[in-house]
This record gives C-alpha cells, structure tokens and sequence, in this order.
C-alpha cells in the first residue's frame, strides 16, 4: 500500500513538472525589458543616419530662407536665418546663414516695413521740417529720407514717415579688425576695417560727438585739405570723445583688414557713408582688444 502511494506522489510530481515546462513563459508587464543586443546594435547603426537628416535639415531650412527673402518676405526669413544660427551653431557652413541674414537685416533697415519694437509711423504736422523730426527720434534726416523714399527734405502735413527707432551702437573688434553694427543689441551687419598699428587703437566704449562730410585731415600741425593725395581720412569722419580719435574712410582701401592705422578706425568710403548716413551723434562705440 505505501509502496503504491510513493509510486503514485512520483507520478504526479512528474506530471506537474512536465505541464510547467510546457506552458510558454509570460514576461511580466511592470517589469522593465532590457534590449536584446540586436537592439541595441540597430540603435547604434541609426546614429550616422540621424547625423546626414540633420545636414539635409540644415539645408533644407537654409534654402527656405533664401526663397522668402527673395520673394520679398524679410521678416520671415530673418526669423528662418536665426533658428538656423541658434540650431546649428557647429556647422561649417553657418557662415553662409550668417551673411545672409546680414543681407536681410540690411534690406529690413532701408524698407518700409513695420518691425516690431523697432519702428514707428509718424505723421508729419504742421511746421514739421525733417531736422526736427530726426531729433525727435535721436536718428539722422538721411536715414529718414532713404527708408521713405523721399528725394528732397521737403515733407508736408499728414505725410505719413517710417521712423526706425532701435538703439544702434558699435562695436569693434581689434583681434579680427572687424566691426559690427548692432541695433538695439541685435547684429545688423559687420564691416572688415582698419586699426591702429601695433594694437594703439585705444580700447574703451566712446562715443560719436561730431560728423563731418569730406573732411579735412590735421596732422602735425598742418591742415591737409580734403582731396589732396596727403590727405587719408576718405570722405566721412565719426569723431570719438577722444581728442583725435575716429571712425573715417580712406584713400588706402588695401590697408583695410589691418593693423595700419595711427589710432582711428579706418573703413572703405561706400561703407563709412552708409555709417555715416545711419548713425546720430552720441551713438555708443565699443572697443576691444
């Protein structure tokens, strides 16, 4: 009888077993699977790929930009130009970004388009002149005329006036020779220039106290008229509030991406006009080695 019923427990011990290994296992839901290694081999295979989506994206959104900007869209493509610096600041090819969004930010600044936090519309009142509208708005009569279109200083109540209100100031770079024109903080455009021969353009932030138009050049006691092949300053002077001191042009336009000057910034003349033509007196310069 007991020999019967041990024989008995074994069989059933046996069958148990045998249903136990046969049931498929069920992996439990809460508990966190590990990937299998051809997982993780097919993660890493995928890198390279995530790596060229990213250059095409880069292009992609690069010539995007580039269309609005010529369908006359500047606003929008300025804003397309900035993701893509701000995305993709390791990329070779950012340079090209960069100068196109100096392009849009010039176009923006003589068209007559409404920019948010830098523009305004002023209708013109009676006994308004252009000289007093400028003051008004800490900007220049010539910038006023360019952005308006406008061929003469005549303006008549009612007249309706683009007015760009953002802050420029200027900064420049002496390591690089290179100076930028920011408004209200924001890069508008840069400019290669000369500096002072071994490093003697001061360093500091000035500011611009007087203007002049084909200036005549003082130096060493001698008054250089404006013209004469003696005479170097081009045909703009921005004068620091440093005696002597300034952003000019130049009738050596070779000299410009070097260290060649006495002391002053030294600009192609087109480009210090159009400084020139931008900026009021008491515009903020900033100077670094």
């Amino acid at each position: 009888m007991k020999k019967a019923l041990l024989i008995s427990s074994v069989f059933v011990v046996v069958l148990v077993a045998a249903v136990l290994v046969s049931v498929p296992r069920i992996k439990n839901p809460f508990k966190p699977q590990l990937p299998d290694k051809g997982r993780v081999a097919g993660t890493e295979a995928v890198a390279p790929a995530q790596s060229a989506a990213s250059k095409d994206n880069f292009a992609a959104m690069l010539a995007k930009a580039e269309i609005l900007e010529k369908q006359g869209e500047l606003l929008p493509a300025k804003e397309a130009l900035k993701n893509i610096l701000a995305a993709y600041t390791a990329d070779p090819r950012i340079e090209q970004a960069e100068k196109d969004l100096e392009d849009v930010n010039s176009k923006v600044l003589f068209s007559a388009i409404s920019v948010p936090g830098e523009t305004a519309t002023y209708t013109v009142k009676e006994g308004d002149y252009l000289a007093k509208i400028a003051k008004e708005f800490n900007t220049t009569i010539d910038f006023i005329k360019r952005q308006n279109g406008l061929s003469s200083d005549v303006v008549r109540p009612g007249m309706p006036l683009r007015i760009w209100t953002g802050k420029f100031s200027i900064a420049v770079d002496k390591s690089q020779n290179l100076l930028t024109l920011k408004s209200n903080g924001e890069v508008v455009k840069t400019y290669h220039v000369a500096t002072g021969k071994d490093n003697i353009t001061p360093v500091g932030t000035f500011k611009i106290v007087n203007k002049l138009v084909n200036p005549d050049w003082t130096h060493d006691g001698k008054v250089i008229a404006f013209g004469t092949p003696e005479n170097i300053l081009g045909t703009r002077w921005l004068g620091f509030n440093v005696p002597g001191y300034g952003i000019h042009g130049t009738s050596q336009p070779e000299s410009i991406g070097k260290q060649a000057t006495a002391g002053c910034v030294r600009m192609l003349n087109n480009e210090v006009e159009e400084l020139y033509s931008l900026l009021p007196v008491g515009t903020e310069v900033t100077i670094v080695d």
